[in-house]
């Protein structure tokens, strides 16, 4: 079984920052890629930005430049660095794992979401 946590989301004003955290524990051989996605109110969940075990990233456009992500494999997490956040970014924000387990399965888990609002 594997767990991911996240951590960070919540209120800020437009052009603020805030930083997402993400943590995944339990029966886990290795971690390839880690991600966060994001899901409004009505919309599809889309990609943020993705980062593989080696810290490839890849960063939706329309976050492009003003998030990063980053990634601590030594434990097991992934963060978020969001800046300059406007009116369109307000989301559940959803970090999402492909991890291997010691059983050598593998799948792709997801964190309950955590929520960002940006007041204007």
């Amino acid at each position: 079984q594997v767990q991911l946590v996240e951590s960070g989301g919540g209120l800020v004003q437009a052009g603020g920052s805030l930083r997402l955290s993400c943590v995944a524990s339990g029966s886990i051989r290795a971690i390839n890629d880690m991600g966060w996605y994001r899901q409004a109110p009505g919309k599809q969940r889309e990609l943020v930005a993705i980062i593989s075990s080696g810290s490839f990233t890849n960063v939706g456009d329309s976050v492009n430049g003003r998030f990063t992500i980053t990634r601590d494999n030594a434990k097991n997490t992934v963060s978020l660095q969001m800046n300059n956040l406007n009116p369109e970014d307000p989301a559940v924000y959803y970090c999402n794992a492909d991890v291997v387990r010691r059983s050598l399965d593998r799948d792709h888990y997801w964190g309950q979401g955590t929520q960002v609002t940006v007041s204007s």
